[in-house]
């Protein structure tokens, strides 16, 4: 008989993802020759058996398998894995094919194909228990053959509006890596051929090659997932407001893999912006670590973390540098090498003009871009942190006009390779040089037109973290145009 879906039954949610949907009656349901054997021999239909049997039929189920291969491992995505075993089970297997993928205590997803139709929806997981071997399969179980199922006890919500009549079911367990991936429920229309035990072990090996791409794809997910918070933690923050001041910052890292590197900086604020009422100013840093890709990003963030955890308790640059130092000399991880630069921003709200004091451990010297277009280089130096137990450090306190800029940058940028020979450094002369071609712009332009000068230089092949960060003293009259 037609089943029709009553009115608030599952599934919870559908989505149709191609073709119309319209009602099929059982004369429209496409025909084909199904992976099983046909009638005996002394039946007279002698063409349908040897079209249903014998070798030719063993081709056409490692062709099939074949081309399963293909299709479920060319992604690692679960709803592309599910709709492709879908379409794969109605090519040969079946006139329906339903994939049902479990989430725990949520509702279990669903991806059903019939006549080159696909949809898609959820159902709530104690549903699948009025589907008979479903739950079982969902659970990793043997399933009973379809011999022993009953195609009239196929609740309505499981079959597309205007299927027709179910002569026959087939259910089975999709094995993953540690446990199920899924199931997958079959159904033949009436009048087709029953699922015999050939076609039940050809369904049974097809399914265990669908598991693995499913649990595979399930895998990648759950560890790009966390791959995805972890870097978020990693990525350099969003620059914030400080009265009087403009930042603007730019990180490329190294490796084209991945957003994250040795380079880093950030941007501490006390009391929430601004400058608070015990005089305390906003510290900006920059620093680079020893290595390249995720090892030196996390050293990079245990320093950032470490930095904003120091400054509830020590605000001068040279202690705080002094306790970041015994903090990587005590750290268990090889080479916890770093440089930095550290700088305490003060805007004047007299004049406009903004002073930052300057501290730089074996770190590329800052630049400061004048309203003129000179170039000046801070002349102060300081011991790289995590290699000796004692460190030097010299403070320079530099004032900004509104409009000029101090530039802290990562050797990433001067020892770039690249020019005419693709063997040259960028060295500090070209960056002086391309900054003084900057003056009266904004900070973010500054940025901007540094990095794309830079990545110019650059040659292909391996090449070092870099960073770029500038402080610019506001322009009288609102921000820099």
């Amino acid at each position: 008989m037609t089943r029709a879906r009553p009115a608030g039954s599952p599934p919870d949610s559908i989505h149709q993802l191609t073709g119309d949907h319209e009602e099929n009656s059982k004369k429209d349901l496409p025909r084909k020759a199904y992976a099983s054997p046909g009638p005996s021999e002394d039946s007279g239909d002698h063409t349908r058996a040897y079209e249903r049997g014998g070798p030719f039929w063993d081709r056409r189920h490692a062709e099939f398998l074949i081309e399963a291969g293909r299709r479920l491992s060319a992604s690692l995505n679960t709803r592309r894995c599910a709709r492709a075993t879908a379409e794969l089970a109605t090519s040969l297997l079946a006139d329906f094919a339903m994939v049902v993928l479990p989430h725990g205590p949520r509702p279990a997803f669903w991806l059903r194909a019939w006549a080159g139709r696909v949809e898609e929806g959820t159902i709530p997981a104690a549903a699948t228990a009025e589907v008979s071997g479903l739950a079982d399969a969902l659970a990793g179980f043997p399933t009973a053959p379809s011999s022993r199922l009953d195609p009239g006890r196929i609740p309505c919500w499981v079959l597309p509006d205007g299927f027709g009549e179910v002569g026959h079911v087939l259910v089975t367990p999709l094995p993953g890596n540690e446990g199920p991936a899924g199931a997958l429920l079959l159904v033949r229309g009436q009048g087709a051929p029953p699922f015999d035990e050939e076609t039940e072990i050809l369904v049974r090996v097809f399914a265990a090659r669908a598991g693995a791409a499913v649990a595979a794809a399930v895998l990648y997910q759950e560890q790009s997932a966390v791959n995805r918070v972890l870097t978020e933690g990693l990525l350099p923050p969003r620059l914030p407001e400080i009265d009087q001041v403009e930042l603007a910052g730019s990180l490329h890292a190294s490796q084209h893999a991945g957003l994250i590197g040795g380079d880093f900086y950030d941007v501490y604020l006390p009391g929430g912006g601004g400058t608070d009422t015990a005089g305390h100013a906003p510290l900006v840093i920059l620093g680079d670590v020893c290595g390249k890709g995720a090892r030196a990003a996390v050293l990079a963030g245990q320093i950032r973390h470490s930095m904003r955890t120091l400054l509830l308790l020590e605000d001068d640059p040279e202690r705080l540098v002094e306790l970041l130092n015994r903090s990587l000399l005590a750290s268990p991880a090889p080479d916890s090498y770093a440089t930095l630069v550290l700088a305490a921003v003060r805007p004047d709200p007299g004049d406009g003009h903004v002073e930052v004091d300057l501290s730089v451990a074996g770190h590329p010297e800052p630049l400061i871009l004048r309203a003129d277009g000179r170039v000046e280089v801070v002349t102060a130096r300081g011991t790289m942190l995590g290699a000796l137990p004692r460190i030097d450090l010299t403070s320079v306190t530099v004032r900004l006009a509104p409009g000029e800029l101090c530039l802290l940058y990562s050797d990433g940028i001067t020892e770039a390779l690249g020019g005419p020979t693709r063997e040259e450094r960028y060295e500090l002369e070209r960056l002086r040089s391309a900054l003084a071609t900057c003056a009266g712009m904004p900070a973010a332009a500054v940025v901007q037109r540094l990095e794309q000068i830079t990545t110019e230089w650059i040659a292909r092949g391996d090449q070092d973290d870099r960073a770029l960060l500038a402080i610019q003293a506001r322009p009288r009259g609102g921000r820099a145009t």
